[in-house]
């Protein structure tokens, strides 16, 4: 039995490969793990603020030096790193726009990441403190960026797997349903991406 925890980032709704292919990853991931709960999130419902000076203040504040605004600016953010920290499996949908993610994924990102809590520093450099997580990216692309000239620009998983690998989830997979706007290849995209999906 493990806690899945399911983000969505596309703005695509029903229509969108990246939702479809994170679904077929938690359902797998559910038939491997009976039991498990899942908790899906859909970033785009959250708003969630971008980080500005304030914000990045207290990020750095201790907690017992917080005013109650300083704390009610905080909440996201913390609840993020509560959600996050209380998972076992990840499943973060990420469609490629404009050759990287959603800035809502960014932004999600950017909340998770606390100095202290997520991430700290040792003699010997950066230590990430997001440990014991398994993270299954689904990704979306309408060209093809796994391969062939396309691969320069994806920005999509080698971002996720050196940045989430920071914050210590290094045990990281990436599948893909990509080329969903080319024709002789999108026809399949979907159904390649789910029949590779392998869960550990």
């Amino acid at each position: 039995m493990k806690r899945i925890l399911h983000l969505i980032s596309s703005i695509q709704g029903n229509e969108s490969y990246s939702i479809k292919l994170g679904n077929a990853i938690v359902e797998k991931a559910i038939q491997k793990y009976p039991g498990s709960t899942v908790e899906e999130v859909n970033l785009n419902d959250l708003e969630i603020p971008h980080l500005n000076p304030a914000l990045l203040q207290y990020m750095f504040t201790p907690g017992d030096k917080l005013t109650t605004e300083a704390r009610e600016l905080l909440r996201y953010s913390n609840d993020a790193v509560q959600q996050l920290m209380a998972s076992d499996i990840i499943v973060i949908g990420a469609p490629l726009i404009n050759y990287t993610i959603p800035s809502t994924l960014k932004s999600w990102i950017d909340h998770v990441t606390r100095a202290g809590i997520t991430f700290g520093y040792g003699e010997n450099g950066p230590i990430g403190m997001v440990n014991g997580k398994k993270v299954y990216v689904a990704m979306s692309s309408g060209g093809v960026y796994s391969e062939g000239p396309g691969k320069e620009n994806d920005f999509v998983a080698p971002y996720l797997k050196s940045f989430l690998g920071f914050l210590g989830m290094t045990d990281l997979t990436v599948f893909r349903a990509e080329g969903v706007k080319v024709p002789g290849i999108k026809e399949y995209a979907l159904e390649k991406g789910i029949e590779s999906i392998r869960i550990d």
